[in-house]
């Protein structure tokens, strides 16, 4: 019902095996094509925020073929507790109309004396959606999350049951 979401979810699972043992996470996208295929596209440059700037303007136009995309960044939020390390997802539905949702995967890095930990996901917002059915989104997402077993493994290693 929500392929968008459970790219998002593939996409972000990625991103928490890429940060677990790593500083920082080098931007990416994960894309589906209309023939079903899967890919991810890193944007490697000298500075992770001009990384950042080519990956949502690669989100913004897509590619041939592209049918849902997923930008993923390592980001900070602002939460009650104070700032906090964050995978930002910004994931796009090209057709047939645009929707996208925007999500954020809090973490502890690895570097922590606690050590690596993944906190409950977020939402940050929806577009072109009537009205959002979450639960569905969720459920989707966390398909995205499952149907990368690698990194699955690695979220469910760490996740803490408390959200941030």
């Amino acid at each position: 019902m929500y392929d968008i979401a459970k790219n998002a979810g593939f996409a972000g699972a990625h991103a928490v095996w890429s940060v677990s043992d790593s500083d920082l996470l080098i931007p990416l996208i994960g894309y589906v094509d209309a023939d079903g295929s899967q890919g991810l596209e890193r944007f490697l440059v000298d500075d992770v925020a001009d990384g950042a700037r080519l990956g949502a303007e690669r989100l913004r136009t897509g590619r041939p073929g592209w049918v849902h995309a997923a930008l993923v960044v390592d980001a900070f939020l602002r939460l009650p507790a104070g700032r906090q390390d964050a995978l930002v997802i910004e994931a796009t539905d090209y057709a047939p109309q645009r929707r996208s949702i925007k999500m954020a995967i809090p973490y502890r890095p690895h570097t922590t004396a606690e050590g690596f930990a993944v906190y409950r996901a977020k939402f940050l917002g929806t577009s072109g959606f009537d009205d959002p059915d979450y639960d569905a989104i969720a459920e989707a997402f966390f398909s995205g999350v499952d149907s990368h077993e690698q990194a699955a493994a690695v979220w469910n290693a760490h996740l803490l049951d408390e959200s941030v």
